[in-house]
């Protein structure tokens, strides 16, 4: 039997869950560690930029959030296996939450990629989400109700111009590795649930769309008329891993201002 919560109030709260959160010095991953230390969760998160991450650290530490740091490249398969082997020492072997947030894209036309550039977006993007989960699974398991959420992209369920073809290519197979994991591990109590951002403040997307023609299209293109925010999304994160959401498992859900349902697309 998978789990159930009743109407208390600890439906609402993340105190006492433990998580690990890749690529939270800044952007999209920055504001779900806030997310989840506010809620009251214990988190670690990683970042390649030493010094961006003892930034975060510190302003986190100010703010009274219980968030430890290290130094990883989720895109070393070594570096992988020992930051699960860090946060098991540091949660005794139990994991209540994995967000697998780390991504990148490398804006080029089809015919310019290499091989090189493929390997890359394939293995930060797509491999690296797999292997963590599949090595966090018994940290997971043992904490009898955990949550994976992968961070995928509008560009896993349609194109658009923004997102190479390989980018799109990884988010839409994370999108379909989010609800075969579900189905799997569900006999675990682990829950998977996959979120795909459409355009959000990032410096991501700032890298990508400084053409103020370019960022004027995405607009028109959404409903509510704005580019999104970071909080808008870890929002959406931190719910689905509260008891609360313990019967919602295997989705993707789209944060994106309407984007997706827009029948006309200018880009």
């Amino acid at each position: 039997m998978g789990e159930t919560n009743s109407g208390s109030k600890s439906r609402w709260c993340l105190q006492g869950m433990t998580a690990l959160v890749t690529g939270g010095s800044k952007g999209i991953g920055y504001a779900i560690v806030e997310e989840l230390a506010q809620l009251g969760a214990t988190v670690h998160t990683c970042a390649r930029n030493e010094v961006e991450l003892s930034e975060s650290l510190k302003e986190w530490s100010t703010k009274g959030y219980r968030v430890t740091g290290s130094v990883c490249d989720v895109a070393s398969r070594v570096e992988r296996e020992e930051l699960i082997a860090r946060v098991s020492s540091q949660f005794n072997g139990k994991l209540n939450i994995l967000v697998n947030n780390v991504g990148t894209n490398i804006q080029k036309q089809t015919l310019d990629f290499t091989a090189e550039d493929f390997a890359f977006l394939m293995n930060t993007n797509l491999e690296s989400g797999f292997h963590l989960s599949q090595i966090a699974h018994p940290l997971l398991k043992a904490s009898e109700a955990a949550s994976i959420i992968f961070i995928s992209s509008i560009a896993g369920v349609m194109a658009i111009n923004l997102a190479s073809v390989i980018y799109g290519a990884t988010k839409g197979a994370m999108n379909q590795m989010t609800k075969s994991l579900a189905c799997e591990w569900a006999k675990d109590n682990i829950r998977t649930n996959c979120i795909a951002p459409g355009p959000i403040r990032t410096p991501l997307l700032e890298k990508h769309s400084k053409e103020e023609t370019v960022m004027n299209a995405v607009i028109c293109q959404t409903p509510l008329g704005r580019i999104g925010e970071a909080e808008e999304v870890s929002s959406l994160v931190a719910f689905l891993c509260l008891p609360a959401a313990s019967y919602i498992t295997g989705q993707t859900i789209c944060v994106d201002g309407g984007f997706t349902v827009n029948g006309l697309n200018t880009l």
